[in-house]
Formats: C-alpha cells, structure tokens, sequence
C-alpha cells in the first residue's frame, strides 16, 4: 500500500517575520501549502504565502481558524497565548514543538527550573519578587549581577546588567513595572558564546548541527563562525548537552541552544529556542540541510537531512542604521562581487537602528578565508531609513 504524501500537508505558521519566510522557503522546495498568521500586511513572508491571515498574535480565534486550515502548526518565536494552543492539541490539532515546550520555555525561570531539575548546568539563578529579593540576590551573587524578565525577552530586551547597588532600585523599578515576573542570574565571565542547533522527529530520532561561535554586540548577534574554535571535547559535551535538552522537552523541530563556555572550559546554558534560530542562518548556505528544511522535515514526519557542514561558514547580520525610515538597501551589488558571499533582505518596509534587516554569508576551504569574505561584504553593504521618508 502506498505511503500517503507527507507533502500534501498543509502547515500553518504563527508568525510572517524572516524565520516565518525562510520556513516557507523550504517548505515551498518541497510542495507544502503554507499559510501564515500575522498583523502586518506586507510582513516577510506575507509576499511567498499561500494565505495570509492578517490577525493579531494574541487573536485566540484567528489561531483557531488557522488551525482548521492547516494539518500541522508552527511558530517563529516563543511569545504566543500558550493556552489556546493547549486547546488545540487536546482538540487533536498537531503543534510542533509541542504546547508543553512552549510553556515552559516562554517562562525563563521555568525553563531553567526545568533544566537544573533535570541536572543540566545553568547559571545559579533565583525568582525575584520585590526589590528585597534583587538586593538579597545581589548579596548572593555580587555584581555585575543579571536581572531578566521572565517572559518576553529577545535581543537583550527585557535584560539589565546591574553593575552596583547603586542601580537595583532603578533596574528593578525598569523590568518589574507592572508585576512582571523577574529572575536575577549570576553573571558569567564566559571565554564564548555557542550555540548548538539541533533537530528531533516525531519519533524521537536527532541530529546535532556543527557548533556556532557568536559574537554580540549591544545583545544582538553580529556574527556567527562555524565551525568553532573549540577543543573536540567540548564540542562533544556541547552535542550532548543539546540532545539532552531535546528529550527533556520531548521537542519536535529545530531547538536552538545557547551556552556559555567558562575559561575553566565548563559549559552552562543560558537560554533554548524552540524554533530555527538567527545563530543558524550559516546552515542554509554552509550546510547540506539548513535548519529551515529540517524544522519542515522533522515537524511533517519526514526522514531528517544531513545537518553535516559543506565548507567552513560565517555569518553576519544587516542591521538597520542611521535614522528609522522606509528601508533603503545600499552596496547590494558590491557584495554580490564577492565570490563566496549570499546575501538575504528580509524586506521589511522600516528600518530602523539595530533591527535585523537581512544577513549575508561567506563560506570558504577554511574559516579565515570566509571571516574575510564576510568582513569585506559588511563594508559595502547597508540598509538604512531614507531620510524623506519621516
């Protein structure tokens, strides 16, 4: 009897940003119907859609109708009602990751509760609930102490590095208006930041991307190297590590998980996305499967592809400059006479300064070579707000 084509499935994204364009993307490659839930009418991915729901992301009805439309359900980024995705699966919807995943790691103090629990190194951390606990926290772990927001978060939002007791009032007084939940961290001196992305089918089966080496700038990521410079050691832990995670969360999909590397060469996990990651972008130009491809594969039932590096890759972000205004790219086709560069425009209509805009890739024989292309390319390229623009 013949297998039923997985391609026929229909798949609904929560989210029409880049991530949400890329997915379809790979989706498309491989004959997939895709729509898309998302407020703004010419998001990134509102242009490659099949369908658009133009909804807000808390429109618990507009999910519902995107879930009758759609065999399956993904997202883009972690900051969704949780419930009524409940809802769904308990209806018989598939959601992948998981509404469970999501849950708890949407909440950054149950994420990390979780992964402690579960005997998984974090950064020691504690809930904080007034200004008391933040002053007893910072007795605890001294300075610089880290105070996060526990929901919401993302390229350093939601984040403040209280350096003195001089600024726990006014740095909790910042992130805690209206009783949001807080956590303080202890702040780690770390030598890197990586990040492991990794992918898990419905069966359970997993694949471990080659190790990324970030670099950030202001908490936004600038660059990634891949592959890292790290011991053959380290990087074994650091694979282990993300399998770990995976079966802990039971996920189904691309995770993304960051981690510290101390210069006692211990690695901590600061933070998991259940979701293709701005760290993994290099797979789509340094690897056989980019973390799109597989995110589709391993939430449609497909066999996983090969996550293998093609050639040593680095990667950098477009991020908005000058003033905010209609987006104006400058320099495109002085990059595209680098040989080994790609260069992705997002297509959002504003920039604005430090927004993600587009990303290029070089990949090269060895990682000096492509950490060079890359640099050249970010000297001649731009996108900025048009001055007449405001």
């Amino acid at each position: 009897m013949p297998v039923k084509d997985k391609s026929k499935q229909k798949i609904g994204i929560i989210g029409g940003g880049q991530l949400g364009k890329m997915m379809i993307l790979a989706a498309k490659a491989m004959g997939f119907y895709v729509t898309i839930l998302d407020p703004t009418p010419d998001c990134p991915a509102a242009s490659i859609a099949d369908q658009h729901l133009k909804a807000d992301f808390s429109d618990q009805a507009a999910i519902k109708k995107l879930a009758a439309k759609s065999d399956l359900i993904t997202y883009e980024f972690e900051h969704i009602e949780v419930e009524v995705l409940k809802e769904l699966e308990a209806a018989g919807y598939k959601i992948y990751p998981t509404a469970r995943s999501l849950e708890i790691i949407q909440n950054k103090y149950h994420q990390k509760t979780v992964l402690k629990q579960a005997q998984i190194p974090v950064p020691d951390f504690i809930k904080i609930a007034s200004l008391a606990d933040l002053k007893t926290a910072a007795i605890k772990f001294g300075y610089p102490l880290m105070l996060k927001s526990c929901r919401g978060g993302y390229d350093g939002k939601g984040n403040y590095l209280i350096k003195a007791a001089s600024e726990l009032e006014t740095a909790f007084a910042e992130l805690g208006a209206g009783g949001k939940q807080l956590l303080a961290e202890k702040y780690i001196p770390f030598q890197k930041e990586i990040s492991v992305i990794a992918a898990r089918g419905q069966g359970g089966e997993m694949v471990v991307y080659p190790i990324a080496e970030n670099e950030h700038q202001n908490n936004i990521l600038l660059t990634t190297r891949v592959p890292a410079a790290l011991p053959d050691q380290l990087k074994y832990s650091a694979e282990q590590l993300a399998r770990e995670v995976l079966e802990i969360f039971a996920g189904v999909g691309i995770f993304c998980i960051e981690m510290f590397v101390t210069d006692s060469a211990q690695l901590l996990i600061n933070e998991i996305a259940p979701r293709p990651h701005n760290s993994g972008h290099y797979s789509i130009e340094g690897c056989y499967t980019s973390q799109f491809e597989q995110h589709i594969r391993a939430i449609a039932g497909l066999p996983l592809g090969n996550p293998e590096l093609i050639r040593p890759t680095v990667m950098c972000n477009i991020l908005g400059s000058g003033q905010q205004g209609a987006a104006e790219v400058i320099g495109l086709q002085e990059a595209l006479k680098l040989a080994n560069v790609k260069v992705h425009i997002y297509q959002k209509k504003i920039s604005r300064p430090g927004r993600k805009m587009g990303h290029l890739t070089a990949t090269a024989s060895n990682l000096s070579e492509a950490a060079h292309q890359a640099s050249q390319a970010e000297k001649v390229i731009m996108i900025r707000g048009k001055e007449d623009s405001q």
